[in-house]
């Protein structure tokens, strides 16, 4: 399995060039990056530390791609795959249909930007369930969505990759493979991230559960003890049960990225991508027999 690592986990402040070269000198194979619109300020990642950068604004000019392209191959650090959390503004399963049409015109954005880039993912929330907005209607919504997505991410070879966050919604492996099962598309899978299940159930069996369906693993550990959104927490120092998540996707021949979604150190935060890397060399070369 590959090393990769989120945009997220590198120092917000770092040009297009100290990015690119941050992460490869911390050792990792691959970086998913992030797409962004300086509007829009979002709770999910002012909470967690995740300050965005403007290397992927939503109005990316062309030459800009090409500027991010080519220091993509003049580093030999692939991009694996587009995030965002402009879903957590625009979700697909809004109540009213601008918001939810804003959330597939950006959806859309995230692909072409990455079949351009040589990505082969794009990192989707499908959707949000709140107090006004009712669960059955979110879930058809969103199922609405990503059907329609589906056929714009096989024209552009991009998997569109469902992510199992606190959102309030698809709240266990049963209903997140059902969903998946309801596309019933070849280029809609789950972007499984295991630091997201800790608090409410046991990684392993979702990665059992969801087996083919996963394109793409995100890790990040959790402080079951402290059980909120600030539970989160650096690899190997939450309850994270590395050996049995690995052993896990050893058995659903998972071979693709494993890839590092943290918040950078208050103090020296460059230091998290070394750190982090050398945290996944132990993850990733444990003996699993």
């Amino acid at each position: 399995m590959k090393k990769g690592i989120n945009a997220w986990s590198l120092p917000n402040n770092l040009s297009l060039n100290d990015l690119f070269k941050t992460a490869k000198e911390a050792g990792f194979d691959t970086i998913e990056l992030n797409m962004t619109d300086k509007r829009d300020t979002s709770v999910i990642t002012d909470d967690l530390g995740l300050i965005d950068t403007d290397i992927l604004p939503l109005n990316v000019t062309q030459e800009s791609l090409l500027e991010i392209k080519k220091t993509s191959e003049s580093f030999e650090l692939p991009i694996s795959s587009i995030s965002t959390s402009l879903h957590w503004t625009y979700p697909l399963n809004h109540e009213e249909v601008h918001i939810r049409e804003k959330g597939k015109e950006i959806a859309r954005k995230m692909i072409e930007i990455c079949a351009f880039l040589g990505g082969d993912c794009v990192l989707v929330v499908p959707g949000v369930v709140t107090e006004k907005n009712d669960y059955e209607a979110c879930y058809q919504f969103a199922l609405e969505a990503l059907i329609e997505l589906s056929e714009f991410a096989k024209e552009h070879d991009v998997i569109i990759g469902v992510e199992n966050v606190w959102n309030k919604f698809l709240l266990s492996p049963l209903e997140m493979r059902q969903f998946i099962d309801e596309i019933d598309h070849s280029h809609v899978k789950a972007y499984f991230d295991a630091g997201n299940v800790l608090q409410f159930g046991f990684p392993e069996q979702w990665i059992k559960i969801l087996g083919h369906r996963i394109v793409k693993v995100h890790i990040k550990d959790f402080n079951r003890g402290i059980g909120n959104i600030t539970g989160f927490t650096t690899l190997l120092n939450g309850d994270m049960d590395w050996r049995t998540l690995m052993i896990a996707l050893k058995e659903i021949n998972y071979t693709d990225e494993i890839t590092c979604e943290l918040s950078p150190y208050r103090t020296n935060p460059i230091q998290l991508a070394f750190d982090t890397s050398r945290a996944m060399d132990y993850i990733l070369n444990q003996d699993l027999d």
